[in-house]
């Protein structure tokens, strides 16, 4: 068997991709993978990883290059729906190569948080 030649080059690596990735967890916390649609289809995807526990999280998203575009290195979203993606993040995506970003994911607030403050929003505020 021959083991020399090209090495299969990693995803978002080389920039010429249909997304830009946004990796908020390492790939080695996780077992498989699968990707779900977020909103409308193609747009943004959730790469989501389960653990060898059991339980799943986001390991990356990925947004539509129709969605977004770099500039001086930031990525800058084209649409409300990557803006708001982008601001719930945990930190802001920093660039690191290709189509790759890397950025904290978005703070997890616990059920209970969550029902303080759709209480405390009074009756008939949305949530």
């Amino acid at each position: 068997m021959h083991t020399e030649g090209k090495k299969r080059a990693k995803p978002g690596s080389k920039g010429e991709g249909d997304y830009f990735r946004i990796v908020v967890r390492t790939k080695d916390e996780f077992a498989t993978f699968r990707t779900q649609d977020v909103g409308e289809k193609g747009h943004i995807l959730r790469l989501a990883g389960r653990r060898s526990s059991g339980s799943w999280d986001t390991q990356a998203w990925l947004i539509g290059k129709d969605d977004a575009h770099i500039e001086n290195d930031t990525l800058v979203a084209d649409t409300d729906e990557t803006r708001r993606l982008i601001e719930a993040l945990g930190s802001k995506p920093t660039h690191t190569e290709g189509d790759v970003f890397e950025a904290k994911d978005r703070p997890n607030v616990p059920e209970r948080k969550k029902d303080q403050q759709r209480h405390s929003r009074g009756p008939g505020s949305k949530t």
